[in-house]
């Protein structure tokens, strides 16, 4: 079969070495004659792969000891809900940075639970640059940020200095370069970008911000009971937690973030450098806010979309038709896409340059 280069923006693509193992885990895993995805969560067995992807997060992104690791379920879209619960105090207010779909979805959730400040927003140019320049109230009771915009292309590079708890979405960019997680109080990201398939969540919380709200919490909502349970206060989505901890198995193994990042600044500079110089294409995104995970861009002239459209097909390349937001197209880069894949985009890009 041909290779087939997958930018699609999630789920996301996965190194084949990780799909492998893990398939097989599904017929039979650690010898067992047994599928993982029939076995006890509280097996020592499972117990043992649950500790090791712990133990990966901790070490990959140099977790520091006053933070709790956990992995729970329901997407970015529950850890909306979940952070608001956790940090927000009763008739309190939390302050927000709107820089698209996912951060307004996070604001909207948060406003079910007090007063949400919108210190900036990039709406009036539908998200194409990242606000710069904002001041954070000083009586929120946190400030939230998403670190990576999957649909508009846009990133934060860098992150602000704020003097109330910070805590970060980083679903679409965790793992893809190093972060200072002493900067935050809690980041929690879905597994589907640059960890796993879809149905995993990571939280990284530090511990000081347990019962600070004075809230009272359902169980299922509260950080601190899934801490103390160890990921295990209900059955954890084993598949997902497995995947991931082989993922972060291979990008230990190659030399971690420090090396993905290299990696992933080495093909967000092919692919932008073609669309920056070729006329057929246009980027969406502001150049200095330009993600390296989700490289947005329009065709000139629309009358090539047929052509554009056929060649990339056939040259094997999936998922990069843009979000109907923005339109044009899409080249999601995460950890797993190499760089044979982006040089093969830039190589149709190129060619429909010499047959136009």
């Amino acid at each position: 079969m041909s290779k087939v280069y997958n930018f699609s923006a999630g789920p996301c693509i996965l190194p084949q070495e990780v799909l492998k193992e893990a398939s097989e885990a599904v017929s039979n895993f650690d010898d067992l004659n047994l599928s993982l995805i029939e076995i006890s969560h509280r097996s020592k067995n499972f117990v043992a792969v649950m500790d090791e992807t712990v133990s990966l997060v901790k070490e990959l992104l140099n977790v520091p000891d006053n933070y709790d690791v956990v992995f729970l379920q329901g997407g970015a879209s529950l850890g909306f809900i979940i952070t608001a619960y956790n940090l927000m105090r009763e008739n309190g207010s939390a302050a927000y940075l709107n820089t698209g779909a996912w951060a307004n979805k996070a604001q909207k959730e948060a406003a079910h639970f007090g007063n949400v400040v919108e210190v900036a927003s990039s709406k009036d140019k539908n998200y194409s640059y990242i606000p710069k320049g904002y001041e954070v109230p000083s009586d929120a009771d946190y400030f939230h940020c998403t670190s990576n915009n999957t649909i508009y292309g846009t990133q934060i590079k860098e992150f602000p200095t704020v003097d109330v708890p910070l805590v970060c979405d980083m679903s679409s960019d965790i793992f893809s370069k190093p972060v200072d997680v002493s900067q935050f109080d809690l980041i929690y990201a879905g597994a589907q970008k640059n960890m796993g398939p879809a149905g995993s969540t990571l939280y990284i919380i530090k511990k000081d911000i347990y019962g600070r709200n004075g809230r009272s919490i359902p169980s299922y909502l509260n950080l601190k009971i899934h801490a103390d349970k160890d990921s295990m206060f209900n059955t954890p989505p084993v598949f997902p937690v497995y995947v991931s901890m082989l993922t972060l198995r291979w990008l230990k193994a190659n030399g971690g973030v420090e090396w993905i990042q290299e990696r992933n600044e080495a093909k967000a500079a092919l692919l932008y450098g073609e669309i920056d110089r070729n006329p057929l294409f246009n980027g969406v995104a502001a150049k200095e806010d330009r993600s390296n995970m989700n490289a947005t861009f329009v065709l000139a002239n629309e009358a090539h979309k047929e052509t554009f459209d056929q060649m990339w097909n056939d040259a094997n390349i999936s998922g990069i038709k843009g979000h109907r937001s923005v339109g044009g197209y899409r080249a999601s880069m995460y950890n797993a896409m190499d760089l044979e894949g982006v040089q093969a985009l830039v190589n149709v890009m190129k060619e429909l340059e010499n047959r136009v």
